[in-house]
């Protein structure tokens, strides 16, 4: 991706814009996770209910650490070692919008490895939102050639890169942190 680019859409994100952008697993939605005038433009544009929570992506473990109150030595070696993307479910989150977050005030969050998404959290210097980039309820597209026009129109920005990669993409793993510091499996 072009430096310029890359800038851009930084400013975008800081300035509580919502973006269309490839992510580890399929194209997203996504905004600053920090900013409740973001997430509200975001749950406008999905048409999507406010009490399912979002997923959050952060660059690195030291970047999640700022934004949960435990990161135990299992989940440190689960991210470490796990080769698919996966989005963990944590308790209590800190420094994040309420929006974020489940009913039950839970966060999912996800580690990316990918390098284009590292750049963009690096280069806006917040967690982004990643959700399906779809009207919700409707499926989610696996390649940027499935996004419906709705969604292409009403992003404040669409990033360029990975737009001609036509590879079918998933979602990720997701796995919980229970009350006894165990892991569940809530999607494989």
């Amino acid at each position: 991706m072009e430096n310029d680019d890359l800038e851009h859409v930084a400013q975008i994100l800081q300035q509580d814009g919502v973006i269309l952008y490839p992510t580890d697993t399929i194209w997203g939605l996504g905004c600053n996770a920090q900013s409740d005038r973001a997430i509200n433009k975001l749950i406008s544009i999905k048409g999507r209910a406010t009490e399912k929570g979002f997923v959050v992506l952060v660059d690195s473990l030291e970047m999640l650490k700022c934004y949960v109150q435990e990161v135990s030595p299992k989940i440190e070696t689960l991210l470490s070692h796990h080769t698919r993307p996966l989005t963990v479910i944590y308790p209590n989150p800190i420094n994040l919008s309420p929006l974020v977050c489940a009913l039950d005030g839970s966060v999912a969050i996800r580690v990316v490895k990918d390098e284009f998404c590292q750049e963009l959290i690096w280069a806006s210097g917040v967690p982004l939102i990643s959700t399906s980039a779809n009207i919700s309820g409707k499926p989610f597209p696996a390649n940027f050639g499935e996004i419906s026009s709705e969604i292409l129109r009403a992003a404040d920005y669409v990033v360029k890169y990975r737009q001609n990669d036509r590879t079918k993409a998933e979602p990720s793993i997701i796995v919980k942190v229970t009350e006894k510091k165990e892991l569940e499996f809530i999607r494989k």
